[in-house]
C-alpha cells in the first residue's frame, strides 16, 4: 500500500509552530526572563536557534494565507517579550524595532525574493520554467497571493503596495 502524502500549509505552520515552543522550553533558561545574558546574546541565541525552527521552507508560504503566517508571528513577538523581559504594555512593533528583528511577513517575503532570484539566474534551463505561472486554460488564471496587498489605482490597474 503507498501512501499519499500531500502538502499542507497549515499543519505545516502549526508543527513549526510546536516545535520552535518546545525549542523555547528548553533554551529558556538561556533566553529567559531570569537569565543573566545579556539582551544581545539572547537574541543572538534566538537567531541561532529558534528562527532556523520556523524559517526552514519558508519559501513554500508565498500561498500560505495572513493568518497562517500570523500564527508564527505571535509565537515571534511572545519569545521577544520574553528575551527583553518587556512588561505587558510595550507595544510589538515597538519590541521589533528596538530588538532589530524583523516581522514574519517581511522575512517571508525576503526569502522568497532570494529563492526566486536564484532561480532566475541558475545555469540549469529547465529551472527556467518553475518561474514562469502556469496558464491552465480550464482554470482561473489568478496569480497565487503574497504577503503584498493589492490597491487598485485610478486608472483601474492594480499596484501592488507593502505592508
Amino acid at each position: 500500500m503507498v501512501e499519499k502524502h500531500t502538502f499542507r500549509r497549515t499543519e505545516h505552520i502549526v508543527k513549526k509552530r510546536k516545535q520552535t515552543d518546545l525549542k523555547v522550553k528548553e533554551i529558556n533558561w538561556l533566553i529567559g526572563r531570569n537569565s543573566n545574558l545579556s539582551l544581545g546574546n539572547k537574541l543572538l541565541v534566538y537567531k541561532a536557534v529558534t528562527k532556523p525552527i520556523w524559517t526552514y521552507g519558508i519559501e513554500l508560504w508565498v500561498c500560505a494565507s495572513k493568518s497562517n503566517a500570523a500564527i508564527i508571528q505571535r509565537s515571534q513577538s511572545k519569545i521577544l517579550r520574553t528575551i527583553a523581559n518587556a512588561p505587558w504594555f510595550v507595544s510589538n512593533h515597538t519590541l521589533h524595532t528596538d530588538l532589530n528583528i524583523h516581522y514574519v511577513s517581511e522575512v517571508i517575503n525576503e526569502r522568497i525574493d532570494k529563492y526566486l532570484n536564484k532561480l532566475v539566474s541558475h545555469p540549469n534551463p529547465l529551472v527556467e520554467t518553475l518561474t514562469q505561472p502556469k496558464r491552465n486554460k480550464r482554470l482561473k488564471n489568478v496569480e497565487p497571493p503574497t504577503f503584498m496587498t493589492e490597491v487598485s489605482s485610478l486608472d483601474g490597474q492594480p499596484t501592488m503596495l507593502t505592508q
